[in-house]
């Protein structure tokens, strides 16, 4: 109920959320200027090369917050966005790599997973869009860990995905892996908002690495998490995206 009170409240501009929903904590808060890209008629297997065009530069997911969880494997994003969607591309090292998630908004998490969390409207509620080697996605909205509310079906089909490892399922397979993910990520997935645009606003958003039921569990991050235990739902350590 408080979450639908405070959506409710927020689309009239007077929704009080918890103080440290809205205020990073972070001293060294990481900004990222993101590029307005056109992406007329191209599939999203094609978003690689169009960033690539576009001189879209990769950041790297390297932080290890969390010393019981020291590996950390060769991860990096690149983000970019267009009058209706964010373009995201990972690429991704590391020494194993799973896929048995089965469905959208499956336990992506404990698969090899690269995620994105994000506060699109300023509020405080923010979104985890988690997205294992395959494609499987999983998408929540709320303003804390609990009572996360998950997108529809139809909603997680207008995600486009492309996978280097291709779309099919499979045990873990131990050795050297690379892959990669893009996707092409609709306003209408933030599906608890009306987002239209992003042009010339900043938004609070943090990007991950993990894979909890890899032979190495590990648990990496863009911006720095200052807390004692593995936690990803903190935006107060969210780092800063301004859509240019």
């Amino acid at each position: 109920m408080h979450l639908k009170r405070c959506i409710m409240a927020a689309m009239m501009g007077c929704c009080v959320l918890p103080l440290f929903a809205l205020t990073p904590k972070n001293k060294m808060m990481k900004e990222l200027d993101v590029k307005k890209v056109s992406m007329a008629n191209i599939p999203v297997e094609a978003v690689p090369a169009l960033l690539d065009e576009e001189k879209v530069a990769f950041q790297a997911v390297n932080t290890v917050n969390w010393t019981t969880y020291p590996y950390c494997p060769d991860v990096k994003f690149r983000i970019a966005y267009t009058d209706n969607a964010i373009l995201i591309h990972y690429k991704v090292k590391e020494a194993s790599v799973r896929a048995v998630a089965g469905k959208d908004n499956g336990p992506v998490w404990e698969d090899a997973c690269v995620e994105f969390f994000s506060i699109p409207a300023g509020d405080g509620v923010y979104y985890n869009m988690e997205c294992n080697c395959v494609g499987r996605l999983l998408i929540g909205a709320g303003t804390g860990r609990s009572n996360r509310q998950h997108a529809p079906q139809e909603v997680l089909d207008k995600v486009q995905r492309w996978s280097s490892l291709g779309q099919e399922d499979f045990e873990e397979r131990i050795g050297d892996c690379s892959w990669e993910v893009a996707l092409v990520v609709p306003y209408s997935a933030f599906f608890m908002h009306n987002i239209t645009s992003l042009d010339g606003k900043a938004i609070r958003a943090n990007f991950y690495k993990c894979g909890d039921k890899l032979q190495t569990p590990h648990f990496l991050s863009w911006n720095p998490i200052d807390l004692e235990k593995p936690n990803f739902h903190c935006p107060e350590f969210f780092g800063m995206l301004r859509f240019k």
